[in-house]
Order: C-alpha cells, then sequence, then structure tokens
C-alpha cells in the first residue's frame, strides 16, 4: 500500500499544496502585505460612502430580513438599482478580498493558533455569494430573496470574529512595541 504510484503521487501533491498554502500565508502576513490589503479596504469603505451619497441609496449589504429588503429593492429607482448593482458586481468583489486578505494576514501574524485565520477565510467566498444574490435582487431575480436572508448573517457570523482577531492582533503587536 505505502508503495502504491498512485498515492505516493497523491502524496506529493498534497505536500506541494500544503508548502503552497504555507508560502501564500507568510506572504500575507509580511508587513508590506498587511499594509497594503489595510489601505486599500480603507479606501474602498471610502468608495462605498461615495457611491452611495451621489446616488442616494442604502447599501443591501447589511440587510437580512426578506421583506426589509424587498420594500428597500422596490423603492429604488431604476438608476440606484444599477449602480448598485455594477458597484457590487465590481467594488464589492475587490472589497472582501482586500479585507479577507488583511484579517487572514493579521491572524496569521499576530497569533501561533492558525485555526483563529479561519473566520477570515470563510468570510470571503460567503460574502462573494452573497453579492451574486444581491445582483440578482436588484435586477428583479427575487425568487433568491431567501438566499440573501441566510447568507448576510453568515457572512456577519464570520466577518465579526475576524475583525475581532485582526484588531485584537494589532492592539497586541501596538503594546509589545
Amino acid at each position: 500500500m505505502w508503495r502504491d504510484p498512485a498515492l505516493l503521487h497523491s502524496r506529493r501533491h498534497l505536500s506541494l499544496i500544503v508548502e503552497r498554502v504555507e508560502r501564500l500565508g507568510r506572504w500575507l502576513a509580511s508587513k508590506r502585505v498587511l499594509a497594503v490589503t489595510f489601505a486599500s479596504t480603507l479606501v474602498m469603505t471610502v468608495l462605498f460612502g461615495v457611491v452611495m451619497l451621489v446616488w442616494d441609496f442604502e447599501l443591501i449589504d447589511e440587510m437580512y430580513r426578506a421583506d426589509v429588503i424587498a420594500a428597500h429593492v422596490r423603492a429604488m429607482s431604476a438608476e440606484q438599482r444599477t449602480v448598485h448593482a455594477w458597484m457590487t458586481a465590481t467594488l464589492d468583489v475587490a472589497y472582501p478580498l482586500a479585507y479577507g486578505a488583511f484579517f487572514l494576514g493579521a491572524a496569521l501574524r499576530f497569533f501561533d493558533h492558525r485555526w483563529l485565520a479561519l473566520p477570515a477565510l470563510l468570510v470571503v467566498p460567503v460574502d462573494l455569494a452573497e453579492g451574486v444574490t444581491q445582483v440578482l435582487l436588484l435586477n428583479g431575480n427575487m425568487n433568491v430573496l431567501g438566499l440573501k436572508t441566510i447568507l448576510t448573517p453568515l457572512k456577519f457570523a464570520f466577518y465579526l470574529p475576524a475583525l475581532a482577531i485582526a484588531l485584537v492582533g494589532l492592539i497586541c503587536a501596538a503594546i509589545r512595541r
């Protein structure tokens, strides 16, 4: 069994994957990448505010109740729905990648317990999936409303601990200096 070529081949692949993931983790935890992902997150946060101010609408990103989401989308003008959908399909795709990389890098840099990086790792795909449902909703496909009511609380269930872990890590690092 231990000499099975297929098994040996899969072990080499697994070893390569583990090595690359560890290398990616070290890169994300580097000071330069943390600075870039933090700055990118801040810039995009401001851009969300600017777009909402210019087109006078509230994001549905934090809404999780079906009745509230449906009423909000119905109350938006066609232009507001279009702008919101485009912003979700562009800026709100880059945003979880940036904050997710920052949270993940901070967890890996400031803590020895790798499991603390898990919320940062899980929030990104959930946030991206939520974005897809939002674009569909904003384009009139209300049959995904139930999915949005699940994905938004799930996103926050990962986002808030990931944020807290990153903040605690930053505070501890600042105190140690």
